[in-house]
């Protein structure tokens, strides 16, 4: 190449190069500039518009982010608790107690011994069917059978004590006036005398025989053996029970409603039964309610009595569902209260409202006084504070 030319460029020239040039040249720079600023100036301006697109589509994103940002962060943004609503608007109520019982026989008796004694035989057992006199079993009768053979023997004697005195006050009265009065007197009262005493002779022997009748245990009912807790051999007393008897041919539910409750139960009330293993309900109806509350339990007793005869074991446990009443009412979630209040949402704030509710073990609490039909009422008033601002959680 040829020697370099150090001569200035005319100041028209400099017009003309490409901005940047002109601020090298400013820097102080003399002489021809770099090939890649003087000769190719079309492709220093062409990278510009390359670039171009791309830049557009990084702005506008980054203008999304920060309108995103914005509405979440900004002070035009909503904030509070978000809250579920519920809206009040009356419909059909059904109060059920729910309880659960044992299935029982409508009349089951524990068998007793009405003597102490030995047990000779032992004629029933767990799952006889009995009828009404079969004898279940015996005591060793021995002594007592002694005692009626005695009582006999007395009442023998005083028999024969009461012939002689009657066939001598037959023999006075023949003699008339051969025998003094007062001989003929004492003859009449030993005749008396005689009489009482085989009258009570012969209530001992009755006495005795009713007694050793005692020694042979028989069924008061027909029914079915349910439980036996002797064997032969066993000395048992008054207050050992032998055996329990049932009726099973009517079977029913027995359950105990706490007290609380106790005042909302009737005879004839609705119910549903569910036995424990099985799917399938039942209707029932209240036929028995306890005129007074255990005072240890604190519970009513309640018998229910299925429409159709039940076919299951004694003391399986059943679940009932006893219905008290049906009504139209408004509701509202038991999470709704706050104490003896409620919280309403009005204009985007939780407003404390008193309300009076039927306390009932249910997840819905039927509403007697404080709302109205179209109340928005908060569902859940955990955390809340009269007057806070809350946002209703959208479905």
């Amino acid at each position: 190449m040829g020697a370099q030319n150090n001569t200035p460029f005319p100041e028209e020239r400099l017009r003309n190069l490409p901005q940047i040039n002109v601020h090298m040249l400013q820097a102080g720079q003399v002489g021809p500039m770099p090939n890649s600023a003087i000769l190719r100036p079309a492709a220093d301006q062409a990278a510009p518009r390359r670039l171009q697109r791309p830049l557009v589509w990084a702005a506008a994103i980054l203008i999304a982010i920060g309108i995103g940002v914005a509405l979440l962060f900004g002070p035009w943004r909503a904030t509070g608790q978000t809250v579920q609503t519920d809206i009040m608007a009356p419909g059909p109520v059904t109060l059920v107690l729910a309880v659960s019982g044992k299935i029982a026989p409508h009349d089951q008796v524990q068998i007793r011994s009405a003597v102490s004694g030995t047990l000779q035989d032992v004629l029933a057992d767990e799952g006889t069917v009995v009828t009404n006199g079969d004898v279940l079993a015996r005591l060793d009768p021995s002594q007592q059978e002694a005692i009626v053979r005695q009582a006999a023997s007395a009442l023998g004697q005083g028999r024969i004590l009461q012939e002689q005195a009657k066939v001598a006050y037959a023999r006075n009265l023949e003699l008339g006036s051969l025998v003094a009065r007062s001989k003929l007197e004492d003859s009449k009262l030993a005749v008396e005398g005689a009489d009482q005493d085989v009258a009570r002779l012969t209530a001992l022997l009755d006495q005795a025989t009713i007694q050793l009748g005692r020694f042979t245990i028989k069924a008061p009912i027909a029914g079915t053996i349910t439980t036996k807790t002797v064997d032969p051999g066993q000395l048992v007393d008054t207050a050992t029970v032998l055996f329990t008897l049932a009726d099973t041919s009517t079977l029913l539910v027995e359950t105990d409603v706490d007290e609380a409750y106790a005042p909302r139960i009737a005879l004839g009330q609705e119910a549903a039964l569910q036995l424990v293993g099985s799917r399938e309900t039942l209707g029932a109806s209240v036929v028995f309610v306890s005129p007074r509350v255990d005072l240890q339990t604190g519970g009513l007793a309640v018998k229910l009595a299925p429409d159709v005869a039940l076919q299951a074991p004694i003391g399986l446990t059943v679940t009932a569902n006893i219905v008290v009443s049906r009504q139209e009412a408004l509701t509202v979630p038991r999470t709704a209260l706050q104490g003896d209040s409620v919280f309403r949402l009005i204009d985007g704030r939780a407003v404390l409202t008193p309300v009076k509710v039927t306390d009932w073990p249910a997840a819905r609490l039927i509403v007697t006084e404080g709302l109205a039909a179209g109340d928005v009422v908060i569902t859940d008033s955990t955390g809340l504070t009269d007057g806070a601002a809350v946002v209703v959680e959208r479905p």
